[in-house]
């Protein structure tokens, strides 16, 4: 019941479904229970009217009562990198359990190929029923951007690959309550790549202009005014910008799940390898500058006030699930930075110890300011001008700073 369960089961119940909303998290079904959102792509008003339709419950036996069961459960790396899939598999261990002949089952996880024939099928198989036969088996990738309004879950078309053609067809009916647009591919494996394929897109391009605005931060190019020119050209380009790395639950995982896949059809995937590396590098480029803005003041990194602007992984939203933020504020702990945030989505990191304070207050005092998420409605140009320096590691301040800040 997270960013991708949620807004399902809120969309079906609004459809006049009945909708049975498991997760193992208490805190999470006692907010349900309470019609009380968490999450910002579903709000209280929604989530009110249709809680009658909504039975929140920690308690598996629950879905044996359903006739389609959507598996949304997080699909982390290990610390080494590669696929951690015990989530999944703990899930359909416990679905095994209930699992009832003529339901539908359908994993909406991001992951590598083969992982719904290979993995799910196999474990779901120990209740004595067969995929594709005495059940059906399908895979739909989530496609939740969270914070985002233009493209909603009944406008974003749904990808659907099922274990047989009933399959396919019975899980495309399904999303089709939801969903107005329904791309049908061959097999799960299809509809797992094609998830793939999607963020390793981005990532290639993200990690090609942050690379760039690298080069161009030694060449004292503005890269800023480069893509800006790039970008009126109407044909045969995309706009990204730069930053200071990727966040999110997709973008700096997913091509690894691929580039690990791969490795077992004796294939290395250089080219996905690479853009994930210089996407983790970012951080630690932003932090240099940091030093070297501060150096150039003749202060130390060490006992600086240093205020971080946002740091949640995107603007407008909360969550902090591989945020180039986080990885920015344990960089500059270790240095010994006298660090405070200000960040109106997230309240506390408690594991940094630190809370979200008002940014009139963090400011006082502040040696640098460090604009690290440009969130709605936080007034950027204002708070620079009332620090020595700032670093703007999104280019939120490059049209009405009037250079005060300097940019990534």
């Amino acid at each position: 019941m997270g960013y991708v369960g949620l807004p399902l089961a809120v969309a079906f119940a609004a459809e006049g479904r009945d909708v049975v909303a498991v997760d193992i998290d208490r805190r999470k079904v006692a907010s349900l229970r309470a019609a009380e959102t968490y999450i910002e792509d579903v709000s209280d008003a929604s989530l009110r009217a249709v809680a009658e339709r909504i039975e929140p419950t920690t308690r598996m036996a629950a879905l044996a009562r359903c006739d389609a069961v959507l598996i949304c459960v997080p699909t982390p790396l290990t610390a080494n990198r590669e696929p951690d899939l015990g989530p999944l598999i703990g899930a359909a261990r416990a679905l095994a359990e209930v699992l009832q002949a003529g339901q539908l089952v359908v994993l909406e996880s991001t992951t590598y190929p083969g992982t719904t024939r290979e993995r799910l099928a196999p474990i779901l198989a120990e209740s004595g029923l067969v995929a594709g036969e005495d059940f059906n088996l399908a895979y739909s990738p989530e496609r939740v951007d969270p914070g985002r309004t233009d493209f909603t879950l009944r406008t974003t078309p749904k990808v659907v690959g099922g274990l047989t053609e009933a399959c396919g067809d019975r899980a495309a009916a399904l999303y089709g309550e939801v969903c107005d647009t329904i791309v049908r591919v061959s097999t799960p494996e299809a509809a797992e790549l094609t998830k793939l394929l999607e963020n390793i897109f981005r990532s290639v391009n993200i990690a090609l202009v942050n690379e760039l605005a690298m080069l161009c931060d030694r060449m004292g190019i503005d890269v800023w005014e480069v893509v800006d020119a790039a970008s009126t050209k109407p044909y045969g380009f995309m706009r990204f910008d730069p930053g200071p790395g990727m966040g999110g639950h997709c973008l700096p995982v997913d091509p690894f799940y691929l580039s690990w896949r791969a490795r077992e059809f004796d294939m290395a995937t250089e080219f996905i390898e690479l853009a994930g590396k210089v996407n983790q590098q970012m951080p630690y480029h932003c932090v240099a500058k940091v030093e070297r803005l501060l150096n150039d003041a003749r202060k130390p990194v060490r006992g600086s006030r240093i205020v971080v602007l946002g740091v949640s992984y995107k603007h407008g939203v909360g969550d902090v699930r591989e945020s180039p933020g986080l990885k920015i504020v344990t960089l500059l702990s270790a240095l010994g930075a006298d660090l405070r945030y200000h960040d109106p989505y997230v309240p506390e990191l408690a594991e940094h110890g630190l809370r979200s304070e008002p940014l009139d207050d963090v400011l006082e005092d502040a040696d640098l300011l460090l604009i690290v998420t440009a969130h709605p409605g936080v007034d950027h140009d204002g708070a620079v001008e009332r620090v020595p320096l700032a670093l703007d590691l999104r280019g939120v301040t490059r049209r009405k700073g009037g250079g005060r800040a300097v940019l990534l």
